[in-house]
C-alpha cells in the first residue's frame, strides 16, 4: 500500500513516531528565525548501537543536545562524545555518523536547518520498520523505497561518489514517483 504523508506545513507539533522497539521521534516544534527556517525533534532511543551510516548533507545544518544518556559522534574523522547538557553542530558538507551508547535511554534534541525533507524521512522509515519492510540493517528491502528514502536524506552518503548515487539511487527514486510511491 502507497501512503501520501502531509506536507510540513500540516505537521501536528507533537506527532510522535513510535517504533517497535520502543524508540520515538518526535516533532517539538517548527519556526523561522534569523538563522532561517528549521524544525525541531526529539529522539528517545532504547538500544545501543548505530543510528545512521555515514552521511553528509550539502545544506543541512544539524545541532543535538542531550537531555539524558550518551552519543558518540564522528564528525570529519573526529571523535566526539557527548553526556547530558553537551550538545554538537554539524555543519554542511561534514561526513558524520552517531551511535547510542547510554547504558540506559538517549534522549536529544535535533535541530535542521533548513528542515529540508528530514521529517518526511524520519515518517517514511517508521512506517517501513512498521510494516516489516527494513532488513535488519534498517534498509529498505525493496530498492524503490530506497531510492524514496535516499531522495529524503538531502544529502549523500559517504562512500560512493555523488553522480553513482543521483544516477541509481535517485534514478530509483524517480522511477517510485512514477509507480506511485510517494511520501
Amino acid at each position: 500500500m502507497v501512503q501520501k504523508f502531509n506536507d510540513i506545513n500540516t505537521i501536528e507539533i507533537g506527532k510522535e513516531l513510535v517504533h517497535p522497539d520502543g524508540r520515538t521521534v518526535t516533532f517539538l516544534k517548527k519556526g523561522q528565525d534569523e538563522d532561517g527556517d528549521y524544525i525541531t525533534l526529539r529522539h528517545r532511543m532504547t538500544q545501543q548501537g548505530a543510528i545512521n551510516g555515514p552521511h553528509s548533507h550539502p545544506i543541512l545544518k544539524e545541532t543535538f543536545r542531550i537531555m539524558e544518556g550518551r552519543m558518540r559522534f564522528i564528525v570529519d574523522g573526529q571523535e566526539i562524545t557527548l553526556s547530558e547538557g553537551e550538545e554538537i553542530t554539524v555543519h554542511p558538507e561534514q561526513v558524520h555518523q552517531f551511535w547510542n551508547i547510554s547504558k540506559g535511554n538517549l534522549v536529544a534534541i535535533h535541530e535542521i536547518r533548513p528542515p529540508g525533507r528530514h521529517w518526511k524521512m524520519f515518517v517514511l522509515m517508521h512506517k517501513l520498520e512498521c510494516e516489516g519492510k527494513l532488513a535488519k540493517n534498517g534498509m529498505p528491502r525493496n530498492p524503490l523505497w530506497l531510492g524514496v528514502a535516499w531522495d529524503c536524506i538531502d544529502g549523500y552518503l559517504d562512500g560512493p561518489p555523488r553522480f553513482i548515487q543521483k544516477l541509481v539511487l535517485g534514478g530509483l527514486a524517480k522511477l517510485a514517483g512514477k509507480l506511485g510511491y510517494k511520501i
